[in-house]
């Protein structure tokens, strides 16, 4: 299967950056395999590393889209009956509706960095209906930061990318944890300046 994906992956490469984007809005199609790949590429040569990123970054924000279009439109009882078609199990349905229902919609965001609900994650945002251009922002947020990191291993590892994935697996939740992190001491520092303005 991973080589037949490598090759449908090399015929997209004639295509540039259209063609990761492409690549990464078939959800059957791996970010890990996809994106180390692309850093390969940036490696040699082909591509520019921030091009490869925001390509990386627009294609893994579509293909989520099109889960959460599923969920929306068909409903549990469809992904069901055909999420094995597009490597959908119910136990993953399952776990990521769990986890939608336990922490709402910043699942969008966080959800990206953990192994498990990343990919299925999308499926009861849009089965709970929840707003697409927030979705999308969520989810490009997000992707964002696990893209770059994907592509400056490839690009590091050179003719040993593949060794890129496993290892950005490794390290997710540590990345998501100082993310979080950040993003917390951001709003923080908002909220007390806006709070200080209020107060004269």
């Amino acid at each position: 299967m991973e080589s037949l994906i490598l090759s449908f992956v090399e015929y997209l490469k004639q295509f540039g950056y259209i063609g990761i984007v492409l690549a990464l809005t078939f959800e059957f199609v791996p970010a890990e395999l996809v994106l180390p790949l692309a850093g390969y590429w940036v490696y040699e040569g082909d591509l520019n590393f921030w091009g490869t990123v925001f390509a990386g970054t627009l294609g893994g924000t579509f293909g989520p889209l099109t889960l959460y279009a599923l969920g929306r439109f068909g409903g549990r009882p469809f992904l069901e009956k055909y999420g094995k078609y597009v490597f959908i199990r119910e136990k993953e349905i399952n776990a990521a509706d769990d986890f939608f229902h336990k922490y709402g919609a910043g699942v969008a965001f966080f959800g990206r960095f953990l192994p498990g609900v990343r990919t299925t994650i999308s499926v009861p945002c849009g089965m709970a209906k929840m707003n697409v251009w927030i979705f999308s922002v969520y989810t490009f947020l997000a992707m964002f930061p696990i893209t770059a990191f994907y592509v400056y291993l490839g690009e590091k590892f050179g003719p040993k990318w593949k060794e890129a994935g496993p290892m950005v697996k490794e390290y997710m939740l540590p990345v998501a944890a100082v993310i979080i992190v950040v993003l917390a001491l951001f709003f923080l520092f908002k909220y007390q300046k806006s709070r200080k303005l209020r107060n004269g």
